[in-house]
């Protein structure tokens, strides 16, 4: 009796999952992984994988890709080079923004951006919506709709002129996405203190992009979350809080959580590798370092692993949102621009490998390989609801990054594959690198060169999964046992 051989079989590698690394073979059938073991039948192909940690593909649920910007402005990156970047650096799953500006259709915007993703995603791929337009439509409409097709998460800006939603309309926009199993995603920051301090610093002439560090205060990211929190507890509504940057955001979290609210939070690799004195460069070479929230201080970043290895904040995204040094991008006002008009850019994996496994953080006490596995994969997953992803273990597609923990890497600009011509972390030098790439069992990249054709990535229709149901804990003013019998939830 002969017995079919699997598709691939990878001998031989230590295995990484979010709570254990174990020596064995992986077997992959149709795509998915079939079995988990030692001495495993034969592949039509084999990848001897010693001495290399196989570990889950990078889920990255945080990048603006093919975008127009609250600026107006069309990002570097399209959906293929975006992709492709995505997958020479371990990832196999990407969860980028279908974005409404104000006065936009977004059963359209959703559409439109839906078929630009089906054209070049080399990986597999879902959106948030990022509403700004809170009108009847969008809220009564068009979201339930989404929502029941597979968009389950919704991104609102608290901040930005253009884009921003004010107190009164996102409690609109908990309460449908109560209503409908959504998660909520927050870009937190105090508007009026952003735009205040902005505008005083250009007006005594503080324009250049180091001056950008302190035009976002720290007290605007605690107090929106504060704010944020107070109202999502009101509606009992599950938030999550992007890009932390400062301790005093992180201690926000972790009272909230501590009281039982659904709060998740990520942070970013430019809050953790990077600071203030990133920005300040000759001319206009720090703009090169300009993000938002900006890089703060070194005991922010000491207070953000702190966060990360007492699980206050699950997940480490790139917030990836290119824009070149030129005309096109960062110096779009001209050549001589303030820092308020100069857009903003980004870089993950390879960092957090090298300071995790590598290095090994002291904040995670030996289990470095395990964390770097839940925080890049396992944790993006099981928030976002991502089907079938984020773990290595029987039934899951086979979206497999083979790392060599050995292999040393100086970052370069050139050594980049997304069109913004820089990395604001060129010179790093960091070991371990991912060498082979496999999504849903195909290997994509190899030996530095890619295998994957445009389009041939997959969107991921989910619902809100656990992260997105409410907590059944009622404020005494939406509990009808103690509000005189009032029904708004």
């Amino acid at each position: 009796m002969t017995t079919e051989p699997f598709d691939l079989v990878i001998r031989g590698g230590t295995v990484g999952t979010s709570t254990a690394r174990f020596v064995a073979d992986v077997a992959v059938k149709d795509g998915k992984i079939a079995a988990i073991g030692t001495g495993l039948g034969t592949g039509a192909r084999e990848i001897d994988a010693t001495g290399k940690f196989v570990l889950p593909g990078g889920i990255d649920t945080h990048a603006h890709v093919e975008q127009v910007s609250a600026g107006g402005l069309m990002n570097a990156d399209t959906f293929e080079s975006a992709t492709t970047s995505a997958a020479f650096g371990g990832n196999t799953t990407l969860v980028s923004f279908a974005a409404q500006h104000r006065g936009l259709d977004l059963r359209k915007v959703v559409d439109d951006y839906a078929a630009l993703a089906k054209r070049g995603a080399l990986i597999d791929y879902a959106f948030h919506m990022i509403v700004a337009n809170p009108d009847e439509k969008t809220i009564k409409h068009d979201l339930p709709a989404l929502i029941a097709e597979g968009h389950a998460s919704i991104k609102v800006f608290m901040t930005y002129d253009l884009i921003k939603v004010d107190d009164e309309p996102l409690l609109d926009l908990m309460l449908t996405a109560r209503r409908h199993r959504a998660l909520i995603c927050v870009h937190a920051e105090n508007h009026g203190m952003i735009s205040w301090m902005g505008k005083k610093l250009v007006e005594r002439g503080y324009t250049a992009p180091k001056f950008h560090a302190i035009s976002h205060p720290r007290g605007s990211e605690s107090e929106a979350f504060t704010r944020l929190i107070t109202q999502a507890a009101l509606i009992d509504q599950p938030i999550m809080i992007f890009h932390v940057s400062t301790a005093e955001g992180a201690a926000v979290i972790r009272q909230a959580r501590g009281q039982g609210l659904k709060v998740f939070a990520e942070t970013c690799p430019q809050y953790l590798f990077m600071t203030k004195a990133d920005l300040d460069k000759p001319g206009l070479e720090g703009a090169k370092w300009m993000c938002s929230p900006p890089p703060r201080e070194t005991a922010d970043q000491d207070a953000l692993w702190q966060a990360l290895a007492l699980g206050d904040l699950q997940t480490v995204s790139s917030d990836h949102a290119p824009y070149r040094f030129d005309e096109s991008g960062k110096l779009s006002a001209g050549p001589n621009p303030t820092f308020k008009q100069i857009a903003n850019l980004e870089t993950r994996l390879p960092l957090m490998f090298d300071a995790l496994v590598s290095r090994g953080r002291p904040e995670f006490a030996g289990r470095g390989l395990e964390a770097f596995v839940d925080l890049t994969a396992t944790a993006p997953a099981q928030i976002y609801n991502l089907p079938g992803k984020g773990a290595i273990q029987p039934g899951y597609d086979a979206d497999i990054a083979i790392w060599d923990p050995t292999r040393e890497v100086t970052i370069t600009d050139a050594a980049m594959h997304d069109l913004t011509g820089f990395t604001p972390f060129a010179g790093y030098q960091v070991i371990g690198w991912p060498e082979t790439v496999i999504r849903r069992g195909e290997v994509i990249v190899s030996e530095g060169t890619l295998h994957a054709k445009a389009g041939s990535g997959r969107w991921l229709s989910r619902t809100g999964g656990p992260a997105a149901e409410p907590t059944g804990k009622l404020v005494l003013e939406m509990d009808p046992e103690r509000n005189f019998g009032a029904t708004i939830l």
